[in-house]
């Protein structure tokens, strides 16, 4: 493999358009797998208003997609949101996010193997009547999301996009059967009223496992480079794809709030939450579905898995291509144009972490994919929160851009992502499951990576280049220079 991806290093352009990009962000976001987890605690803690709580993510996120919109136009790369922080904040900054999202990615993978492993265990077994362990399932999963990694990234975008066209067209389908079924008590909108949204800090667990359901949408960024029309591509991409993650798990979780009826839906989330979403929609689906739900929820882990894989692959290959990995990190194949060795890399390292779980006797859900896909999450909050600095600094320093999209936009993302930073810390053992012990300390490794990241950068100055393949190494040093030496623009 290392002969044929020699002397590579760039990944196939013009393979996406906007609609690939949304599959892949999408598919990471994971609606079926989403929901099953975390409508009952949206619901539990958030009351009837549990809508409320996605749509003011959502709201949150369009805010810091106008700065992230806005950088797209002036970096291309597959690091994605550590590129954009380079451009306005320098290498060591730069480096030290790489490393938060390598981190945070990679545990998000390794968690959701143990996810996927699971359900694989629960489907086969209620379905078939097979007994399988789940560790046999994961290993599975893990040799097909492997192959894909290797191959042409339009292949994984046509698989990804049958996934899920099944797995939102069984949710939309449940949407439409319950207001034509007019519900339990019928038809009623209080799901959005704000009166009806619970107080106190119940509200703000609500709005941390609302925020969980949109992880992934990074992935507009990190397919800039085989994007068509990349500058265009980007923003468009990423503005869809939060107004429809938003919109569709908004009337979806209006439609639970329906299913159960108002006075009944706090009662079903507290009392059932593991049936709580696969138990009610047979209701109104019909008792063929019951199979084919538990079988989508499996598929929807194993898009969630294939997106991620790729995500982190292209931050491996970045960072191997700029000098703060090894370079074979950085190569593509030949062929396929595809980060076939940081896929590698990827696989084998996801693998030492979920065998070490299971060799310990892990719980795969409960432990494995708990703990690890709540430290994924604090720590790609943390990265967006990065990014929001980073366009505030780019715009003020260079005086481009709107106040709009450099300044207000994205001041008011940034304290949106930081409440839920703040929620995710001071609820995280409700977060991960993490009840004490070593699992209690993971948050401490977010930090722990990010000055990794950045003492890496500093030792190996002479050698690490740009994340973005359209600047110099010149053009790197020179905005760390610039960190120091260069008044911020207050126009």
């Amino acid at each position: 493999m290392s002969q044929q991806v020699q002397g590579n290093s760039s990944l196939k352009e013009g393979s996406l358009g906007v609609l690939g990009i949304v599959f892949f962000v999408v598919a990471a976001a994971a609606p079926l797998a989403a929901s099953v987890a975390t409508a009952p605690v949206v619901f539990g803690f958030g009351g009837v208003g549990a809508p409320l709580a996605y749509l003011i993510v959502g709201v949150v996120l369009l805010l810091f997609s106008v700065g992230y919109a806005y950088m797209s136009g002036k970096v291309t790369s597959a690091a994605g949101l550590a590129a954009y922080v380079e451009v306005a904040l320098g290498k060591r900054a730069a480096s030290a996010c790489a490393f938060v999202a390598v981190l945070s990615y990679g545990v998000f993978v390794m968690g959701l193997y143990g996810g996927f492993g699971f359900f694989a265990s629960f489907a086969l077994d209620s379905t078939l009547g097979i007994s399988a362990d789940w560790f046999v399932c994961a290993t599975l999963a893990w040799l097909l999301v492997g192959f894909m990694g290797h191959r042409a990234v339009d292949l994984n975008m046509r698989v990804l996009g049958v996934l899920i066209v099944l797995e939102i067209s069984v949710l939309f389908f449940f949407d439409v059967a319950t207001v034509g079924k007019g519900g339990e008590d019928g038809i009623s909108f209080a799901g959005f009223d704000p009166s009806a949204i619970s107080g106190g800090t119940g509200f703000g667990i609500a709005l941390l496992f609302a925020a969980v359901a949109f992880l992934g949408f990074e992935a507009t960024a990190i397919y800039g480079e085989e994007a068509r029309s990349p500058r265009r591509t980007v923003a468009v991409a990423t503005y869809g794809a939060v107004v429809l993650i938003t919109v569709f798990y908004a009337l979806t979780m209006w439609s639970f709030g329906n299913a159960y009826g108002n006075d009944k839906v706090l009662d079903q989330a507290a009392s059932n939450p593991g049936g709580f979403v696969l138990e009610v929609m047979p209701v109104y689906l019909g008792a063929w579905s019951t199979d084919v739900l538990t079988v989508l929820v499996l598929t929807s882990y194993f898009a969630a898995l294939l997106a991620l894989h790729n995500t982190l692959s292209r931050y491996v290959m970045s960072l191997g291509r700029a000098g703060g990995l090894p370079s074979l990190l950085g190569a593509t194949h030949k062929r396929f144009k595809s980060p076939s060795n940081a896929s590698v890399a990827v696989s084998v390292v996801t693998a030492v972490g979920v065998v070490g779980f299971a060799v310990g006797g892990a719980d795969p859900f409960l432990q494995l994919f708990a703990w690890l896909s709540g430290l994924g999450t604090l720590g790609i909050f943390v990265l967006q929160a990065s990014a929001t600095v980073a366009v505030v600094v780019h715009g003020r320093r260079s005086g481009e851009g709107s106040a709009w999209q450099t300044l207000i936009a994205p001041v008011a993302a940034f304290v949106g992502i930081c409440v839920i930073v703040v929620l995710a810390l001071r609820n995280w053992s409700l977060l991960s499951g993490a009840t004490g012990g070593l699992s209690s300390m993971l948050p401490w490794l977010i930090p722990a990576a990010a000055l990794a990241g950045a003492l890496m950068a500093t030792l190996r100055a002479d050698r690490v280049g740009s994340l973005n393949p359209e600047r110099t190494d010149a053009d790197a040093v020179e905005t760390d220079s610039a960190e120091a030496t260069t008044p911020i623009n207050d126009k």
